[in-house]
């Protein structure tokens, strides 16, 4: 599998998922009568992220992850979501972006040397990076914004984290 199969596709599903996650969390406080952008300031512990920088954590983990992986610089986004529209909004700029991908970018991918900005004078071959920080990082801000918003009583489970599957018939 090339690095591009491995992080564009399923970060774009799964960042897709997450929209779905929001359109639940919104008729859910309607329901419960409440004002669905109170979901950006739930936690699951005070030493965490809320909602809303688990998302904006999630996008970068994406953005960056297939930014770096396939040498194109990534987009700025500045952290000043205060609504559901905006981290929807979010969410699709970096779709978008993800969209901007082919696997020709990727090549050579693997071994490219990718430079953290967090740990300076320190690189990683881009599949080393790739599988353990680009995805992992994704996957951890990803599964705190499912369990906050499951937390809070939205009705998710398990194959609406997981999404759609390519299945066929035997």
């Amino acid at each position: 599998m090339s690095l591009y199969e491995a992080t564009v596709p399923q970060l774009t599903k799964m960042l897709s998922n997450l929209e779905r996650w929001i359109d639940e969390a919104e008729a859910h406080a309607k329901t419960k009568g409440f004002e669905p952008d109170l979901y950006l300031g739930f936690r699951l512990a005070p030493d965490q992220y809320a909602f809303v920088r688990q998302v904006q954590s999630a996008c970068d983990s994406a953005k960056f992850a297939a930014a770096r992986a396939g040498g194109k610089e990534p987009p700025k986004h500045p952290d000043d979501e205060t609504t559901l529209v905006q981290l929807r909004a979010r969410i699709r700029a970096v779709i978008d972006f993800l969209a901007s991908f082919d696997p020709s970018d990727f090549e050579g991918a693997e071994s490219r040397e990718i430079r953290l900005p967090f740990m300076p004078g320190k690189a990683m071959k881009g599949i080393d990076y790739v599988h353990q920080m680009g995805l992992p990082n994704f996957y951890f801000h990803l599964v705190h914004a499912y369990a906050i918003l499951r937390h809070n009583g939205v009705p998710l489970g398990k194959m609406k984290f997981i999404g759609g599957l390519d299945v066929y018939d035997v």
